[in-house]
């Protein structure tokens, strides 16, 4: 492999103005694709196989025309002080706003809260209840336009409103921290490197990289179903990793002219050993991206296959756009210890006497104390991870919103005028169809679900047409994402096992709770399967890297203790509160469902992309004669600070998408942030050291079966180095 990038990138180099011209086509063309497609909307959330989906589909069935998941809003009106919504000018006022948000040519139905009985005991509020066609996403911009104005209208006369439900969905926004994030980014380049033009070019191939895969997902979100949530996620991961690759291959280029090499030579050998570090760290983290796949949740599927193929180009750009753009810079690009005029320093500073680096004096530290460090690390990280085991899952709401928001103040009064409960009622579909009698079938599951503990409304069962099918709606006591709501819809579900044993009807429950509960322990199965199939696939791929059986194995373990720690950070920030304020979190609430699993797949690629790059500059120092403790120093000589800087950018860019006003994406964010602190400064950096350390030439034992079994890959670059040693050899033959 090293010898065939070593010509991809000697090629690149030499041939640069096809290889730009290549990647600016690519990029015109996938941004001409992205500006004539149709605008995305809101990926369809379905869960196939749980029973909150069986029911959504049952009712599309059964109750055609009725939109089962059609966009909903509910108008809620609060009277002024003293007042009530029964007094006839309030009354007057909610059913001239019903009658006006009846009008739309997206609304199925608007219902009366004086006939549907949706008014407070105390009488103070009330709502009306819309429902749409389509979601909340498809929902043009006259009909949200319509549901403000009504709203609007209703103000006028005196009253509160808010409007709740997602028909006012929006798109999220990321707002000025992202911007930040890459200003960082550019800041630890300049810093890196001492140069405005070395700098540059990561910033550049990773902006070029994510603008081909973002307009490509942009370009098909319509035709795939491709939510707004994907290409914010793919842009999150394809700028970090392009950035990163692009850096790993820019300094293993100014290394090689400190040896005295060529620029073509120095593009090509760079492109030859960190470009091959560079195609199995984005395997690893394509492989965790994809594999979410196992989940079988289409949105999950859909956002972790976007985002491996954005990482996929940004591994191509790093291998053919990077060195490209090296031949453009030439001298602009200044061989390693030799700084640019930008931070004072204009010639190889060769007079003095070598210092050893940061990375060099930490890594003799932690050979000199590998065991105090290895239980400092692992003990800071357990602490880290204590509050993971409080860990409560579930599905944002418009509880979870800032307080700010209509849908919050909406969320907000509901509660204070029909319980918590309210917010999150549950759908019970009744389907007697098999059965002798169905009346009788609705009638008694009504009654069975009056019996169970929580419940505080269940309404008289409403039949379709056929009279064979009838839904029922529950009102909860708690809130949607509290743990006793989830234990009612079991008690529910249970009593409908015990009625379909009796009377052959199935009872199933829907309705957005419930879909949050399904998913929630959909997502919890999958775990164990994905970390399974997710590190064993990587555990096989790391071996045939780095030809031994504990590196990978300390790899993955590391990756747990760092996945953990930053999960009990998730826990500690959005669930119990802790720096909530500085964050920018408004509600904490139960972490999304979601999140564990994404953090999984996400952080173990780019827990493998450190180690990746670290080690194979130790395993290439050990190959080459040097001892095992020795090995460590000079990997971390050659490594250390550009890890350090990959790190530091990660972070500050996955820190920049704190600022997004979607829940998820928030939550995505920090957590793949401070995941990336613990595994690069306190797994990669100190743990990773301290084992090797402690396990000597035994860390890259392989036996010999296995050694002779698995294909030589040369990532260290032997194979390069033999046939360039050659090569130097024969110039020195021609010129004698």
């Amino acid at each position: 492999m090293a010898t065939f990038l070593y010509k991809l990138g000697r090629l690149s180099f030499r041939r640069r103005h096809v290889v730009a011209l290549i990647w600016v086509a690519l990029l015109t063309l996938a941004g001409v694709g992205a500006a004539g497609a149709p605008a995305a909307g809101n990926s369809s959330f379905s869960i196939p196989g749980t029973e909150a989906q069986k029911a959504f589909d049952l009712l599309e069935q059964r109750f055609p025309g009725t939109s089962a998941d059609g966009a909903t809003a509910r108008v809620v009106f609060k009277a002024p002080s003293g007042e009530k919504m029964t007094d006839p000018g309030n009354k007057a006022t909610v059913q001239d706003t019903v009658e006006e948000l009846s009008d739309g040519s997206e609304v199925v139905r608007v219902t009366d809260p004086y006939q549907a009985k949706a008014v407070s005991k105390d009488g103070t509020i009330a709502y009306a209840q819309v429902s749409y066609k389509v979601s909340g996403m498809e929902l043009d911009d006259a009909a949200k336009d319509a549901l403000k104005d009504s709203a609007q209208d209703a103000r006028k006369a005196g009253l509160t409103v808010e409007i709740g439900g997602d028909a006012l969905q929006a798109v999220p926004h990321t707002g000025s921290s992202e911007v930040i994030g890459i200003a960082v980014a550019a800041v630890v380049l300049v810093i890196t490197f001492g140069s405005l033009v070395a700098a540059g070019l990561p910033l550049l191939t990773a902006l070029i990289g994510v603008g081909i895969g973002v307009s490509a997902i942009t370009g098909l979100a319509s035709a795939l179903d491709l939510g707004t949530t994907t290409s914010t996620l793919a842009m999150m991961i394809g700028l970090a990793v392009g950035i990163d690759y692009a850096l790993f291959i820019v300094s293993r280029y100014r290394a090689e002219l400190a040896e005295g090499r060529e620029r073509e030579e120095a593009a090509g050998r760079a492109v030859g050993t960190a470009g091959s570090a560079v195609v199995f760290a984005g395997l690893t983290v394509v492989i965790a991206l994809v594999g979410l796949s196992v989940v079988n949740i289409p949105m999950l599927t859909k956002m972790g296959i976007a985002a491996a193929g954005t990482v996929a180009i940004a591994v191509l750009i790093a291998l053919t756009m990077v060195p490209a753009l090296l031949g453009y810079a030439g001298r602009k690009v200044k061989p390693m210890g030799e700084k640019g005029k930008l931070l004072g320093r204009a010639k190889k500073e060769q007079d003095r006497p070598a210092k050893p680096n940061l990375g060099t004096r930490w890594a003799s530290f932690v050979v000199r104390r590998p065991l105090a460090v290895l239980l400092l690390g692992v003990i800071g990280l357990g602490a880290a991870a204590v509050p993971a085991t409080s860990l409560e899952l579930g599905l944002p709401d418009d509880g979870s919103q800032p307080t700010s928001t209509t849908q919050r103040r909406a969320y907000d009064l509901l509660s204070e005028g029909f319980g918590p409960g309210f917010n999150g009622p549950l759908m019970v579909v009744v389907d007697a169809k098999n059965s002798d009698d169905p009346k009788a079938v609705f009638t008694e599951t009504g009654d069975e679900i009056k019996g169970l503990k929580d419940v505080v409304t269940v309404t008289p069962a409403q039949p379709n047409k056929a009279g064979d099918t009838a839904t029922i709606t529950v009102v909860p006591g708690s809130k949607p994402s509290s743990v006793t709501t989830e234990n009612l819809v079991h008690g529910i579900r249970d009593a409908g096992a015990d009625i379909k044993a009796d009377t052959d009807a199935n009872v199933l429950v829907t309705g957005s709770t419930a879909m949050n509960i399904d998913v929630s322990e959909k997502l919890n199965d999958a775990l164990v399967p994905y970390l399974v199939l997710v590190v064993g696939l990587a555990f096989l791929l790391l071996i045939v890297v780095f030809r031994s059986i504990l590196v990978p194995l300390k790899a993955a373990l590391g990756f747990l203790l760092s996945v953990m720690a930053a999960l009990g950070a998730v826990v500690a920030v959005f669930q119990w509160g802790w720096l909530s304020g500085l964050m920018g979190v408004e509600q904490t609430g139960p972490v999304m469902s979601m999140m564990p699993i994404f953090m999984v797949g996400v952080v173990f690629g780019l827990a493998m992309d450190y180690e990746v790059f670290l080690v194979t500059r130790m395993r290439e120092a050990y190959v080459h004669g040097e001892k095992p403790a020795q090995a460590v120093v000079t990997g971390f000589r050659h490594g250390a600070r550009v890890v350090t800087a990959a790190a530091v950018i990660m972070m500050a860019v996955f820190a920049g998408f704190i600022g997004s006003s979607e829940s998820m994406v928030k939550m995505i964010g920090f957590g793949l942030a401070i995941a990336v602190f613990f595994d690069a400064f306190i797994v990669r950096m100190a743990i990773v050291p301290a084992v090797l350390a402690l396990l000597g030439r035994k860390a890259w034992w392989l036996p010999k079966w296995l050694d002779r079994a698995l294909p030589n890959v040369d990532v260290e670059g032997e194979g390069l180095r033999t046939r360039t040693d050659r090569g130097d050899e024969d110039r020195e033959l021609v010129r004698a």
